[in-house]
């Protein structure tokens, strides 16, 4: 099933008010036809002045969910959660939905999963589903992409009817960015709901990227939480937007059967929109 991303106007820059196609702020939404809403951004573990404003850019917003997609630097102590994560986080902690990075997994024993279980006050698992807007959000792990367990959890939780669901790891798959030699590393994942699912989302890469649908599944990459950026080819055929000059995150409205997408630099411009519908 192929699911085309329909490009809106850029004019309105966000106030962090929804604005009509005349950017003209839109009356408040009523509870029925209000959206869920969610940020999905990575690499921002790093307390620097960039991750302090997305991450304010996020909490002014108030939103329902926050998809942490990875990476507190540079190893992922329990120290550096404290330090650099918390301070930075903390307030958005119970909301959030985190996913290990590369730089979590070698000390997840003794700083990703315990921090994560006393700011949610119970164990995270490492592959776990929520539900969120009429849309199935599924969470894997990028760095045991070759578990077998995993694997067989995806493609059962994938394999009902629709694809009205939104897969999230650290890893991504396609990648235009520096780290694009780790994508067949995440292939297994992909492999398992390419066609199944509407949405990928992933971090690692320090930028903002938005590839063209490939078998029904489009894949966002929000990676510019506040680590140094890494250069993108915008060259790259199979993207549809990039951007590797701002810090920001990705802002998703989901409803049932729709999401509406922006990247959103830490300064509130808008940088891109998009849309991608579902059937389920």
């Amino acid at each position: 099933m192929w699911h085309r991303p329909v490009i809106l106007s850029l004019s309105c820059s966000l106030a962090l008010a929804a604005c009509g196609g005349d950017g003209a702020p839109v009356p408040p939404a009523t509870a029925a036809s209000r959206a869920t809403v969610v940020w999905a951004v990575g690499d921002g573990g790093t307390g620097t002045k960039a991750a302090k404003q997305v991450a304010a850019l996020i909490a002014r917003d108030r939103p329902d969910h926050v998809i942490y997609l990875g990476d507190v630097y540079d190893h992922g102590t329990r120290e550096e959660f404290q330090t650099k994560f918390a301070p930075v986080y903390g307030a958005l902690a119970r909301r959030m939905w985190p996913t290990p990075g590369n730089h979590d997994w070698p000390s997840h024993a003794t700083g990703y999963g315990p921090y994560w279980r006393a700011a949610l006050g119970r164990r995270l698992p490492y592959r776990y589903e929520r539900r969120a807007g009429g849309w199935r959000v599924l969470s894997a792990n990028s760095a045991t992409p070759d578990d077998p367990r995993q694997l067989a959890w995806l493609r059962e939780r994938t394999s009902g009817g629709g694809d009205c669901r939104i897969v999230f790891w650290h890893k991504p798959h396609l990648n235009a960015g520096l780290h694009r030699a780790d994508q067949a590393a995440v292939a297994p994942l992909w492999d398992a709901v390419e066609g199944h699912t509407a949405i990928a989302l992933a971090g690692h890469d320090h930028n903002m990227q938005r590839f063209k649908p490939v078998g029904g599944t489009t894949e966002y990459v929000s990676g510019a939480g506040g680590k140094d950026r890494y250069a993108l080819d915008a060259r790259d055929s199979r993207l549809a937007f990039s951007d590797d000059d701002n810090y920001g995150a990705l802002r998703i409205e989901l409803r049932p059967g729709r999401a509406d997408l922006r990247f959103v630099a830490s300064d509130g411009r808008i940088l891109d929109r998009s849309k991608v519908t579902c059937e389920g």
